[in-house]
């Protein structure tokens, strides 16, 4: 009886300890998230009538919405820009690991800083670096001016695949840092192994080295996956979503629709296919791990 008096007390106690972080996450993540899905069933608006009478209409700005073909352009655009981007921070990001896997300090000391660079850099910065990298007279068109190459408008004759090189820039430090502790944490004597009993550098990479870090990748590409979603600053400052629509993802229509024309409720109901499409991407990914 005592033993579980005192079970029960030691439960109390860890669950008020627990009750900050508890009230915490009920303010700042539960609670906007239950605004923003009761907000997107209303016509809510920063300025004029509606601004001063909320009032509930139900499925009408997602009636609208999927009416909108400049909808389903910002939803190919964000799939587009978020496959890019995956597959360049991902391969990128585990070659550079790879390739720094085995060195001595010094040698991951200076090559490591090097890409963490443009990480630790804001969305802002990255964008101004990049729109003078690859502007009409910047850095890359003089480069092909002096092999006489004929010069590119980046941003206006591919404007996606320049912002998903941006973006790959920008990120994929994050998994080459990620690739780096997962290649470490492989044992050297499974590797050694395969070679004795004849296996290329292919086959060990395919058949020892990747399964062994499957959940690291998983769980990259679930944290990667988040992060490409909500990317704005970077599209805005380098495309502001155009020329026309070509670089319209949904975060940037989320923007213009709720505070360029200034109609929060319609915006919010755009928002929430970022959070469907980041809920179903991340319980897939949920899934695969489980399943190894």
């Amino acid at each position: 009886m005592k033993k579980k008096q005192s079970g029960l007390l030691e439960e109390a106690k860890k669950s008020v300890l627990l009750m900050p972080s508890v009230l915490l996450l009920l303010v700042f993540f539960v609670t906007p998230i239950l605004l923003t899905v009761y907000y997107s069933f209303t016509n809510l608006a920063l300025s004029g009538e509606n601004a001063r009478q909320l009032k509930f209409i139900g499925l009408s700005n997602y009636f609208t919405m999927f009416k909108d073909r400049t909808v389903r352009i910002s939803i190919t655009n964000t799939l587009v820009f978020l496959l890019g981007s995956l597959i360049g921070q991902q391969v990128l990001g585990f070659i550079i690991a790879l390739n720094m896997r085995n060195k001595n300090r010094v040698f991951r000391g200076i090559v490591g800083p090097i890409f963490l660079a443009g990480w630790i850099m804001p969305e802002v910065v990255v964008a101004l670096c990049c729109s003078t990298f690859f502007g009409d007279s910047g850095t890359l068109n003089q480069i092909f001016s002096f092999f006489h190459l004929p010069q590119v408008e980046f941003l206006f004759a591919i404007p996606m695949l320049t912002v998903i090189l941006a973006n790959i820039w920008h990120g994929t430090a994050f998994s080459m840092m990620n690739f780096q502790s997962a290649l470490d944490g492989v044992p050297a004597d499974i590797e050694e192994a395969a070679r004795v009993d004849g296996a290329g550098p292919f086959q060990t990479m395919i058949r020892i080295v990747l399964p062994c870090i499957k959940n690291t990748i998983a769980t990259n590409t679930m944290l990667n996956t988040l992060s490409t979603l909500g990317v704005f600053g970077l599209i805005y400052m380098m495309t502001g979503g155009g020329p026309g629509t070509k670089t319209l993802t949904l975060p940037i229509f989320m923007y213009r629709q709720a505070f360029i024309s200034q109609q929060l409720g319609y915006g919010t109901a755009i928002s929430m296919i970022l959070l469907v499409i980041g809920i179903v991407l991340s319980v897939f990914y949920t899934r695969i791990m489980r399943n190894d």
